[in-house]
């Protein structure tokens, strides 16, 4: 059976992101694309992959328009779908993660169902229609794929949790624990949304997956994080948001020991100059101001193994 694509008259992509596409020259071509494979439903294959997933990457907006990128874990199945309009979410916020706070029935959130192991990924943005007792459900806005490039595949576990209640730091400056962290990471996840002009207000929370070789996050003199942008689809769904918002989440996983790093901040990017010729491989470059965060040590039930990285990082430099 066919799965229509994007069936609606108005373009499935905002104004900042039509805004870069058509700086690129590819905004036509973005739109013939789009309207394939870019849906306002689950179709079974989505369906199927989201009930075998054993985490969530999510980003949601706070009441004060920081946005935040969280991880939810489960057994296989915490993720269904009553229908291809809605994903049902069964699992509760790990502890001292901020989304225990900004999950509210009416908000948009960006859902990314990630296998590390397989290198596949799937993009859900909607609304969160319904917040029961154990549970959450998401109506569909859109619904598409991801390729494969720049995922580092490592296999994973789930663990039993101890006794032990997890240890959360709060911070406003990046001290040696939360940077030994971003320094030596080869993944991270950026939750982003984009301004409605109308309202005001933080709209189209998206949430995407960032990788490179250990090091490719450089944390300059004043703190700021500088991060390399490779070729990638063209969607521009993280850039588009930061050309009409530049609040933004970042969320580091520690695959070894499980302590989580949460951050939010603002960030631009930076299109070209000196900065972006000496990141080898790099076409763009984004830069991070965080404001604060949270870094909890001993929440995430989950430990992965050392990574294979991707092969697409192979023509690219090393930024230790």
């Amino acid at each position: 059976m066919a799965n229509p694509g994007w069936t609606h008259i108005e373009s499935p992509f905002h104004t900042g992101e039509l805004a870069i596409q058509a700086r690129f020259g590819a905004q036509e071509r973005m739109d013939r694309q789009a309207r394939r494979v870019v849906r306002d439903y689950l179709p079974e294959q989505h369906q199927q992959f989201f009930a075998q997933l054993s985490y969530l990457i999510v980003g949601t907006v706070d009441t004060a328009g920081n946005l935040w990128a969280s991880i939810l874990v489960g057994e296989p199945g915490f993720l269904s779908s009553p229908n291809q309009h809605t994903l049902r979410v069964i699992a509760q916020p790990l502890f001292g993660d901020p989304l225990a706070t900004t999950l509210a029935e009416g908000i948009d959130i960006g859902l990314l169902g990630i296998e590390l192991h397989t290198r596949r990924r799937n993009r859900l943005n909607g609304t969160i229609t319904a917040i029961h007792a154990d549970s959450f459900d998401v109506h569909v806005g859109q619904s598409f794929g991801n390729c494969p490039q720049y995922i580092q595949a490592r296999m994973f576990e789930l663990v039993e949790s101890d006794s032990t209640v997890p240890t959360v730091h709060h911070f406003t400056t990046l001290d040696a624990a939360e940077r030994a962290i971003i320094t030596a990471a080869d993944t991270f996840f950026i939750a982003t949304a984009y301004q409605d002009e109308s309202a005001g207000a933080a709209r189209g929370v998206d949430v995407s997956h960032r990788g490179g070789k250990p090091g490719f996050v450089r944390i300059d003199d004043d703190g700021t994080l500088t991060v390399p942008d490779f070729a990638g689809n063209c969607h521009f769904n993280t850039f588009g948001n930061l050309e009409l918002n530049p609040h933004s989440g970042l969320l580091f996983v520690d695959f070894d020991s499980g302590n989580v790093l949460y951050i939010t901040g603002t960030a631009e990017v930076i299109w070209e100059g000196t900065d972006v010729i000496n990141y080898d491989g790099a076409e763009r470059l984004f830069r991070f101001r965080p404001v604060r965060g949270y870094r909890i040590e001993g929440s995430l039930p989950l430990r992965w193994t050392n990574p294979q990285f991707s092969p697409y990082l192979e023509r690219m430099g090393s930024w230790y």
